[in-house]
This record gives C-alpha cells, structure tokens and sequence, in this order.
C-alpha cells in the first residue's frame, strides 16, 4: 500500500466568479492545461492513486480529470462544505496507507513537494503522522496523513476541512522552496504570474 493523493475539486468557486457560470478548475493556464488539471497533473507524477472528488452536474471537470487517471468520485453532499468532499474520498479509499489531501485550484505545487510530503508521513511509526509544507515560515498545502487518523478524518463535518485535526495534532513541518503551496486561484487576478505568494485557504 502507498500514500492516495485526494484532489478536493467540488468547491463551487463563488469568490473567482459570483453568478457560477465560470468554473475557476476549467480556466487555461499558461503553461498549458487548466487549473485542476495541472493539479492533478502534479500528484500523477509522484503518487500511484488520485482519487478526485466532484459535484454532481461537474460532467466537464470530472471527464477531463478521468482522462488524466483520476478515480473521479462524485460527491452527492458537496454542497455541504468541503468535509463532505473530503470525507467521501477518504472513506472511498480508506485503505490506503495514508492520504495527501490537495486542493484542486492549487495547481503550481511541485511534483517534489508532494513526494516529499507523502515519505514524511510513511516514516512515522503507526502511520500516526501528519506532514505539512512550509515556505518561508508559512504553512500551506496540500497535507499528508497516515492511517491512524482514518477515524478523525471520516468524522470531519462543516467547510473547515482538516484544520481541526492540524490544530489539535503534532504536525511535522517540512521545509520547502516552493511558493505553489501558497498560491490557490481564488479571482481571476490569480491567473496572472504573482507579484507575492497569497495566503491560501486551509484544509
């Protein structure tokens, strides 16, 4: 067993574009792609298993994340905040030997910081870890959790995500050269090279 990658993509974005008509996932980057497949993109290349997490309707998103090789999951409560999401993936893959939680409109983190996050949680012993990155003395995203917080993470509830079991657990910080774990794409100002790394939502 490995570490699963979860791609949290239900969100509804209302802060990119209010009326809802525009997905902030399915916008173009640069570099090619857009957001949530470069997203996914960077957890493929290190992580053997993504499970990707949509709301219902989201047919556009969910087939471009299939194509990519995703487990796309389509989250029937999604609307009730992002634990919903993130609980329906956990428990879709809860044998797992541990979860890397990433969020799907953050698409400039490194393939190496995700590897280096998943090994970081694989060596504490009974899978007891949680392994976050640190840029600049700024924690960001995505974070990795071993196994022994499988009962924590499926009883999560709200649109806090994780942040509690970050706040009530030891964390192992790892140090990183990599803006990408600060910048989400929340408006569309985002899309534009950065002049500084935002502050991001939290899991």
């Amino acid at each position: 067993m490995s570490v699963t990658g979860i791609l949290l993509a239900a969100g509804r974005g209302r802060r990119f574009d209010p009326s809802g008509r525009r997905s902030k996932l399915l916008q173009p980057l640069a570099g090619g792609g857009t957001v949530a497949e470069a997203s996914a993109r960077n957890l493929l290349a290190v992580l053997p298993r993504v499970v990707a997490v949509v709301r219902p309707g989201d047919d556009t998103l969910a087939a471009a994340l299939g194509a990519l090789g995703c487990e796309v999951r389509v989250c029937p409560d999604a609307d009730l905040g992002m634990a919903a999401s993130l609980v329906h993936a956990i428990d879709y893959a809860r044998g797992a030997e541990g979860w890397l939680i990433a969020l799907a409109d953050m698409p400039f983190v490194r393939p190496a910081t995700i590897a280096s996050l998943a090994a970081t949680v694989k060596t504490v012993p009974n899978g007891a870890g949680i392994a976050a990155p640190v840029y600049q003395g700024q924690r960001g995203n995505p974070v990795a959790f071993g196994r022994g917080y499988l009962p924590l993470l499926l009883a999560l509830e709200g649109d806090q995500g994780a942040r509690a079991i970050l706040r009530a657990h030891p964390v192992c910080e790892v140090a990183v050269d990599d803006s990408g774990v600060l910048r989400d794409i929340d408006t569309p100002d985002d899309l534009a090279p950065p002049q500084a790394a935002p502050e991001p939502d939290q899991l």
